[in-house]
């Protein structure tokens, strides 16, 4: 398939030689919890990818990193998952260090991430303003020096191969009223520990299990607040990051219903007509989210973009789905029995609607919002 031949070799151009390794093993091994994609994802420098060039990093604009993350997607599910935390953690990160609130520890952050390939994995509720970053899941107390962070994220991709997590923190502020601060900390940090929580066999090579903190200690410089404003909106830090994350993790799972429609393109037996069906799903899938990857290049990060970036999340997901079931209906059932990978993509490509936030969710938002009104998340 012509697209995703186009995400392979941007691939190869950013970490060359990882399609090709990952290639060497069989879907089901690179599946399974342990499996070799995180430390193939590391030796072809994958950590760095959308870090700048002049921090060390591979330089990879919003579209090239959807690009990869399809072509992945498209090879290994889980690696395209976990690593998809990483990413949307450090374009976090980057955005932060680019903004009036950098303290300059950002930009060594990164260079440290992309010099010594370090995985960041996201402790918070991917993507979600609702329940993620303005309602974080853990809770910090102040103290000198610092803040004393509690609780646990689960499932937490990448749970047990994490140098660094990213984590949003609710702590009581001056007034009394809860704020939300982001944090990064080392993973042997005392007080840090994973425990299994992941009990399906799809994507469990994600490594998605519980994080829990207890008594943990952040040290001040590894704190930045975050900010709504008057009529509900979120921040433009958070808001480029749940772009960048809605991007990514929906590009996820474009790979995988590619992976299935180019099976379905190879197949003799399947019509003209069925063939652009399925083209045509999958690609529109593409180009919505080829639009967040634009909006992202051109900085655009207020609340009108936040609204159009989840309208086209939606949208892909929905032609991800649809691509998906016509793509296994037109192999048959005897290459659905025949074949494991093609009944595990059927299932994984499923869990695109799982990621948040779901479409129940932000109906009432997304409403008020086709209606004049901010995008704004209760």
């Amino acid at each position: 398939m012509r697209s995703l031949d186009e995400a392979r070799a941007v691939c190869e151009n950013h970490l060359p030689g990882l399609l090709s390794k990952l290639s060497e093993s069989p879907l089901a091994d690179l599946e399974k919890p342990g499996n070799r994609g995180l430390e193939l994802f590391r030796a072809a420098g994958g950590p760095g990818l959308v870090i700048p060039q002049a921090y060390e990093g591979k330089g990879a604009t919003p579209l090239e990193a959807m690009q990869v993350t399809r072509a992945v997607g498209a090879a290994a599910p889980s690696l395209s998952v976990a690593s998809t935390m990483h990413h949307f953690s450090v374009a976090t990160i980057f955005t932060l260090a680019e903004s009036l609130r950098s303290s300059g520890v950002e930009w060594a952050l990164l260079e440290g991430i992309a010099t010594q390939n370090l995985l960041v994995s996201s402790g918070f509720a991917e993507g979600n303003p609702g329940q993620g970053i303005l309602s974080p899941a853990v809770g910090g107390v102040r103290t000198e020096g610092g803040i004393v962070v509690n609780g646990s994220k689960r499932p937490c991709s990448m749970s047990r191969s994490m140098d660094l997590l990213s984590a949003s923190v609710s702590v009581p502020g001056a007034d009394g009223e809860a704020e939300t601060v982001l944090m990064l900390i080392p993973a042997n940090t005392p007080g840090v520990s994973v425990h299994p929580f992941w009990q399906s066999d799809v994507l469990a090579g994600a490594e998605s299990d519980e994080v829990r903190l207890t008594d943990v200690f952040v040290d001040d410089r590894l704190l930045v607040p975050t900010e709504t404003g008057e009529r509900g909106e979120v921040d433009e830090l958070q808001t480029v990051g749940f772009m960048w994350f809605e991007m990514l993790i929906t590009s996820c799972y474009l790979g995988m219903a590619s992976a299935l429609v180019e099976r379905a393109l190879a197949d003799k037996r399947v019509s003209a007509g069925t063939a652009a069906d399925l083209g045509i799903r999958i690609e529109t899938a593409a180009q919505l989210l080829e639009g967040i990857a634009h909006q992202l290049t051109g900085r655009a990060g207020d609340n009108q973009a936040l609204a159009k970036a989840m309208v086209a999340r939606y949208g892909a997901q929905e032609a991800i789905v649809d691509a998906a079931r016509g793509a296994v209906e037109a192999l048959g059932g005897m290459a659905y029995i025949g074949s494991s990978d093609v009944s595990y993509l059927a299932a994984a490509c499923h869990c695109v609607t799982f990621h948040p936030p779901s479409r129940s969710a932000t109906s009432n938002a997304l409403a008020a919002s086709f209606r004049g009104d901010v995008l704004r998340f209760e």
